[in-house]
Protein backbone atom coordinates (compact mmCIF):
# COMPACT_ATOMS: atom_id res chain seq x y z
CA UNK A 1 0.00 0.00 0.00
CA UNK A 2 1.48 3.42 -0.96
CA UNK A 3 1.94 6.08 1.72
CA UNK A 4 -0.97 8.41 2.41
CA UNK A 5 -1.19 11.59 0.34
CA UNK A 6 -4.58 13.16 1.10
CA UNK A 7 -5.15 14.17 4.73
CA UNK A 8 -8.46 15.36 6.19
CA UNK A 9 -8.61 16.64 9.77
CA UNK A 10 -12.09 16.79 11.29
CA UNK A 11 -12.55 20.00 13.29
CA UNK A 12 -15.83 20.16 15.23
CA UNK A 13 -17.23 23.17 17.04
CA UNK A 14 -14.88 24.00 19.92
CA UNK A 15 -11.89 22.42 18.18
CA UNK A 16 -8.56 22.87 19.94
CA UNK A 17 -6.43 25.51 18.23
CA UNK A 18 -3.23 23.76 19.34
CA UNK A 19 -4.38 20.61 17.55
CA UNK A 20 -5.22 22.57 14.41
CA UNK A 21 -1.76 24.11 14.51
CA UNK A 22 -0.08 20.72 14.93
CA UNK A 23 -1.70 19.00 11.94
CA UNK A 24 -1.35 22.09 9.77
CA UNK A 25 2.33 22.42 10.65
CA UNK A 26 3.08 18.76 9.87
CA UNK A 27 0.87 18.15 6.84
CA UNK A 28 0.57 21.66 5.39
CA UNK A 29 2.67 23.02 2.50
CA UNK A 30 6.42 22.42 2.81
CA UNK A 31 9.53 22.66 0.66
CA UNK A 32 9.94 20.71 -2.57
CA UNK A 33 12.36 18.28 -0.91
CA UNK A 34 9.57 16.88 1.30
CA UNK A 35 6.34 15.10 0.35
CA UNK A 36 3.42 17.37 -0.52
CA UNK A 37 0.12 16.46 1.10
CA UNK A 38 -3.37 17.28 -0.07
CA UNK A 39 -4.36 18.61 3.33
CA UNK A 40 -7.69 20.08 4.41
CA UNK A 41 -9.65 20.85 7.54
CA UNK A 42 -13.30 19.81 7.40
CA UNK A 43 -16.29 20.21 9.68
CA UNK A 44 -20.01 19.41 9.99
CA UNK A 45 -21.13 22.68 8.38
CA UNK A 46 -18.56 24.72 6.44
CA UNK A 47 -18.17 28.32 7.53
CA UNK A 48 -17.00 29.99 10.76
CA UNK A 49 -16.27 27.32 13.40
CA UNK A 50 -15.80 28.41 17.04
CA UNK A 51 -12.59 27.14 18.63
CA UNK A 52 -11.63 26.42 22.22
CA UNK A 53 -10.10 29.92 22.37
CA UNK A 54 -13.31 31.56 21.25
CA UNK A 55 -11.75 32.75 18.00
CA UNK A 56 -13.70 31.47 14.95
CA UNK A 57 -11.90 29.49 12.29
CA UNK A 58 -13.22 29.58 8.73
CA UNK A 59 -13.40 26.05 7.32
CA UNK A 60 -14.54 25.53 3.74
CA UNK A 61 -14.83 21.72 3.58
CA UNK A 62 -17.65 19.54 4.87
CA UNK A 63 -17.74 15.89 5.88
CA UNK A 64 -17.53 14.80 2.24
CA UNK A 65 -13.80 15.45 2.47
CA UNK A 66 -13.50 12.50 4.88
CA UNK A 67 -14.81 10.18 2.16
CA UNK A 68 -11.74 10.61 -0.05
CA UNK A 69 -8.88 11.02 2.41
CA UNK A 70 -6.09 8.48 2.84
CA UNK A 71 -5.60 9.70 6.40
CA UNK A 72 -8.44 10.95 8.58
CA UNK A 73 -7.61 12.70 11.86
CA UNK A 74 -10.25 13.47 14.51
CA UNK A 75 -9.09 16.58 16.34
CA UNK A 76 -9.85 17.23 20.03
CA UNK A 77 -12.69 19.60 20.89
CA UNK A 78 -14.11 21.28 23.98
CA UNK A 79 -17.42 19.40 23.90
CA UNK A 80 -15.94 15.92 23.73
CA UNK A 81 -18.19 14.68 26.55
CA UNK A 82 -21.08 14.75 24.05
CA UNK A 83 -20.60 12.29 21.16
CA UNK A 84 -20.34 13.73 17.64
CA UNK A 85 -23.38 13.67 15.35
CA UNK A 86 -24.29 10.31 13.74
CA UNK A 87 -23.12 11.62 10.35
CA UNK A 88 -19.65 12.17 11.76
CA UNK A 89 -19.50 8.73 13.36
CA UNK A 90 -20.68 7.17 10.09
CA UNK A 91 -17.99 9.05 8.16
CA UNK A 92 -15.26 7.88 10.54
CA UNK A 93 -16.48 4.28 10.33
CA UNK A 94 -16.71 4.44 6.54
CA UNK A 95 -13.14 5.74 6.32
CA UNK A 96 -11.91 2.80 8.36
CA UNK A 97 -13.96 0.30 6.38
CA UNK A 98 -12.48 1.42 3.06
CA UNK A 99 -8.95 1.03 4.46
CA UNK A 100 -7.98 4.61 5.24
CA UNK A 101 -5.78 5.41 8.20
CA UNK A 102 -7.85 6.86 11.04
CA UNK A 103 -6.14 8.72 13.88
CA UNK A 104 -6.95 10.95 16.84
CA UNK A 105 -5.10 12.45 19.73
CA UNK A 106 -6.01 13.97 23.08
CA UNK A 107 -9.81 13.91 23.57
CA UNK A 108 -10.28 13.40 19.83
CA UNK A 109 -9.93 9.74 20.81
CA UNK A 110 -13.47 9.97 22.22
CA UNK A 111 -14.82 10.41 18.69
CA UNK A 112 -13.19 7.18 17.51
CA UNK A 113 -14.46 5.40 20.60
CA UNK A 114 -18.00 6.68 20.01
CA UNK A 115 -17.80 5.33 16.46
CA UNK A 116 -16.92 1.89 17.85
CA UNK A 117 -13.54 1.88 16.13
CA UNK A 118 -11.59 1.29 19.34
CA UNK A 119 -13.57 -1.64 20.74
CA UNK A 120 -11.14 -4.42 21.62
CA UNK A 121 -8.17 -2.22 20.72
CA UNK A 122 -5.53 -0.45 22.75
CA UNK A 123 -5.88 3.33 22.79
CA UNK A 124 -4.67 6.38 24.65
CA UNK A 125 -5.84 9.92 25.30
CA UNK A 126 -4.91 12.83 27.54
CA UNK A 127 -4.06 11.30 30.90
CA UNK A 128 -6.60 13.53 32.67
CA UNK A 129 -9.46 11.90 30.77
CA UNK A 130 -8.24 8.30 30.55
CA UNK A 131 -10.49 7.18 33.42
CA UNK A 132 -13.50 8.84 31.78
CA UNK A 133 -12.73 7.10 28.49
CA UNK A 134 -12.57 3.78 30.33
CA UNK A 135 -15.92 4.37 32.03
CA UNK A 136 -17.65 5.55 28.88
CA UNK A 137 -16.22 2.86 26.62
CA UNK A 138 -15.32 -0.24 28.66
CA UNK A 139 -14.55 -2.24 25.50
CA UNK A 140 -11.57 0.03 24.80
CA UNK A 141 -8.22 -1.08 26.24
CA UNK A 142 -7.10 2.30 27.55
CA UNK A 143 -3.38 2.82 28.21
CA UNK A 144 -3.22 6.18 30.02
CA UNK A 145 0.57 6.47 30.13
CA UNK A 146 1.38 6.04 26.42
CA UNK A 147 2.30 8.96 24.16
CA UNK A 148 0.68 7.23 21.19
CA UNK A 149 -0.52 3.77 20.22
CA UNK A 150 -0.31 2.29 16.72
CA UNK A 151 -2.92 -0.37 16.00
CA UNK A 152 -2.27 -0.55 12.29
CA UNK A 153 -5.04 1.36 10.51
CA UNK A 154 -6.10 3.09 13.74
CA UNK A 155 -3.80 5.27 15.84
CA UNK A 156 -4.39 7.32 18.97
CA UNK A 157 -2.23 9.82 20.81
CA UNK A 158 -2.03 11.54 24.15
CA UNK A 159 -2.84 15.14 24.93
CA UNK A 160 -1.51 18.50 23.77
CA UNK A 161 1.95 18.37 22.16
CA UNK A 162 1.85 14.56 21.94
CA UNK A 163 -0.11 15.21 18.76
CA UNK A 164 3.23 16.08 17.19
CA UNK A 165 4.62 12.71 18.30
CA UNK A 166 1.69 10.91 16.70
CA UNK A 167 2.01 12.81 13.42
CA UNK A 168 5.78 12.32 13.26
CA UNK A 169 5.30 8.62 13.98
CA UNK A 170 2.90 8.41 11.02
CA UNK A 171 5.45 10.11 8.78
CA UNK A 172 8.20 7.81 10.02
CA UNK A 173 6.07 4.71 9.52
CA UNK A 174 4.81 5.60 6.04
CA UNK A 175 7.61 7.74 4.57
CA UNK A 176 10.67 6.78 6.61
CA UNK A 177 13.02 8.32 9.12
CA UNK A 178 14.59 10.83 6.72
CA UNK A 179 11.26 12.57 6.04
CA UNK A 180 10.15 12.45 9.69
CA UNK A 181 13.51 13.79 10.84
CA UNK A 182 13.41 16.62 8.29
CA UNK A 183 9.94 17.72 9.43
CA UNK A 184 10.96 17.41 13.08
CA UNK A 185 13.99 19.63 12.48
CA UNK A 186 11.79 22.14 10.70
CA UNK A 187 9.45 22.46 13.68
CA UNK A 188 12.30 22.14 16.22
CA UNK A 189 11.15 18.90 17.81
CA UNK A 190 12.82 15.61 18.70
CA UNK A 191 12.68 13.33 15.68
CA UNK A 192 11.29 10.40 17.61
CA UNK A 193 9.85 9.59 21.00
CA UNK A 194 8.76 6.02 21.66
CA UNK A 195 5.00 5.60 21.96
CA UNK A 196 5.41 3.91 25.31
CA UNK A 197 7.23 6.87 26.83
CA UNK A 198 5.45 8.44 29.78
CA UNK A 199 3.11 11.37 29.10
CA UNK A 200 4.07 13.46 32.12
CA UNK A 201 7.39 15.06 31.27
CA UNK A 202 8.95 18.02 33.03
CA UNK A 203 10.72 19.03 29.78
CA UNK A 204 9.55 16.77 26.95
CA UNK A 205 11.86 18.15 24.26
CA UNK A 206 15.45 17.21 25.14
CA UNK A 207 16.85 19.15 22.15
CA UNK A 208 15.56 22.33 23.83
CA UNK A 209 16.48 21.28 27.35
CA UNK A 210 16.82 24.31 29.65
CA UNK A 211 19.56 22.57 31.62
CA UNK A 212 22.49 23.91 29.56
CA UNK A 213 24.99 21.41 30.91
CA UNK A 214 22.73 18.48 30.10
CA UNK A 215 21.82 19.94 26.70
CA UNK A 216 25.50 20.17 25.79
CA UNK A 217 26.02 16.51 26.70
CA UNK A 218 23.01 15.44 24.61
CA UNK A 219 24.33 17.40 21.64
CA UNK A 220 27.79 15.84 22.08
CA UNK A 221 26.26 12.35 22.22
CA UNK A 222 24.37 12.95 18.98
CA UNK A 223 27.63 13.97 17.29
CA UNK A 224 29.50 10.92 18.64
CA UNK A 225 27.03 8.11 18.15
CA UNK A 226 29.79 5.87 16.79
CA UNK A 227 31.29 5.77 20.29
CA UNK A 228 30.10 3.38 23.06
CA UNK A 229 28.78 6.35 25.14
CA UNK A 230 28.53 4.67 28.56
CA UNK A 231 26.43 6.53 31.11
CA UNK A 232 29.52 7.08 33.23
CA UNK A 233 31.11 9.07 30.38
CA UNK A 234 27.97 11.14 29.83
CA UNK A 235 27.76 11.87 33.55
CA UNK A 236 31.44 12.85 33.65
CA UNK A 237 30.92 15.32 30.79
CA UNK A 238 27.92 16.75 32.63
CA UNK A 239 30.08 17.11 35.78
CA UNK A 240 27.64 14.93 37.73
CA UNK A 241 27.62 11.61 39.50
CA UNK A 242 25.94 8.77 37.60
CA UNK A 243 23.01 8.86 40.01
CA UNK A 244 22.50 12.62 39.70
CA UNK A 245 22.88 12.46 35.93
CA UNK A 246 20.26 9.69 35.62
CA UNK A 247 17.85 11.67 37.81
CA UNK A 248 18.34 14.94 35.87
CA UNK A 249 18.14 13.08 32.56
CA UNK A 250 14.81 11.45 33.47
CA UNK A 251 13.41 14.79 34.64
CA UNK A 252 14.37 16.44 31.34
CA UNK A 253 13.47 13.70 28.87
CA UNK A 254 11.05 11.34 30.62
CA UNK A 255 13.24 8.33 29.86
CA UNK A 256 16.59 6.78 30.74
CA UNK A 257 19.95 7.49 29.08
CA UNK A 258 20.03 3.91 27.74
CA UNK A 259 16.55 4.17 26.19
CA UNK A 260 17.31 7.61 24.73
CA UNK A 261 20.54 6.41 23.15
CA UNK A 262 18.90 3.27 21.78
CA UNK A 263 16.16 5.31 20.14
CA UNK A 264 18.72 7.75 18.71
CA UNK A 265 20.92 4.95 17.34
CA UNK A 266 17.99 3.22 15.65
CA UNK A 267 16.65 6.47 14.22
CA UNK A 268 20.08 7.28 12.77
CA UNK A 269 20.35 3.75 11.36
CA UNK A 270 16.96 4.14 9.69
CA UNK A 271 18.01 7.36 8.00
CA UNK A 272 21.27 5.85 6.75
CA UNK A 273 19.43 2.79 5.43
CA UNK A 274 17.04 5.05 3.53
CA UNK A 275 19.44 7.62 2.17
CA UNK A 276 22.72 5.77 1.54
CA UNK A 277 23.94 2.52 0.03
CA UNK A 278 26.38 1.91 2.88
CA UNK A 279 26.71 -1.75 3.91
CA UNK A 280 24.73 -2.66 7.01
CA UNK A 281 27.99 -3.46 8.82
CA UNK A 282 29.24 0.10 8.21
CA UNK A 283 25.94 1.59 9.33
CA UNK A 284 26.09 -0.49 12.51
CA UNK A 285 29.49 0.96 13.37
CA UNK A 286 28.46 4.53 12.51
CA UNK A 287 25.53 4.43 14.94
CA UNK A 288 27.44 2.75 17.74
CA UNK A 289 26.72 -0.95 17.42
CA UNK A 290 29.64 -3.35 17.45
CA UNK A 291 28.41 -5.44 14.54
CA UNK A 292 25.65 -5.84 11.97
CA UNK A 293 24.32 -8.75 14.04
CA UNK A 294 23.74 -6.51 17.06
CA UNK A 295 22.06 -3.85 14.91
CA UNK A 296 19.87 -6.52 13.34
CA UNK A 297 18.83 -7.86 16.75
CA UNK A 298 17.86 -4.40 17.99
CA UNK A 299 16.19 -3.46 14.71
CA UNK A 300 14.02 -6.58 14.65
CA UNK A 301 13.10 -6.19 18.32
CA UNK A 302 12.22 -2.49 18.09
CA UNK A 303 11.11 -2.05 14.46
CA UNK A 304 9.75 -5.51 13.64
CA UNK A 305 11.90 -6.13 10.54
CA UNK A 306 15.62 -6.67 9.84
CA UNK A 307 17.63 -3.72 8.45
CA UNK A 308 17.82 -5.05 4.89
CA UNK A 309 14.06 -5.54 4.72
CA UNK A 310 13.58 -2.01 6.05
CA UNK A 311 15.91 -0.66 3.37
CA UNK A 312 13.99 -2.45 0.61
CA UNK A 313 10.77 -0.82 1.86
CA UNK A 314 12.13 2.68 1.27
CA UNK A 315 14.78 2.40 -1.43
CA UNK A 316 15.82 0.36 -4.43
CA UNK A 317 19.06 -0.64 -2.75
CA UNK A 318 19.23 -4.45 -2.51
Amino acid sequence: MPPFVSVAAYAPTGVGMLAVGIVTEVFGPRGAELPGFDFALCTDRPGPVPTDLGVPLTITHGLERLASADLVIALPWAGFRTPPAPAVLDALSAAHERGSLVAAHCVGTFALAAAGLLDGRRATTHWRFAELLTRRHPAVLVEPDALYIDEGLILTGAGAAAGFDLCLHLLRREYGAAVANAVARDVVLPSHRDGGQAQYLAAPVPEDCRDERLAEVLAWARENLHEPLPVAELARRALMSKRSFARRFAAATGTTPHAWLRSLRLSSAEELLETTDLPVEEIAHRVGYGSAAILREQFVRRRGVPPRSYRRSFTNVP
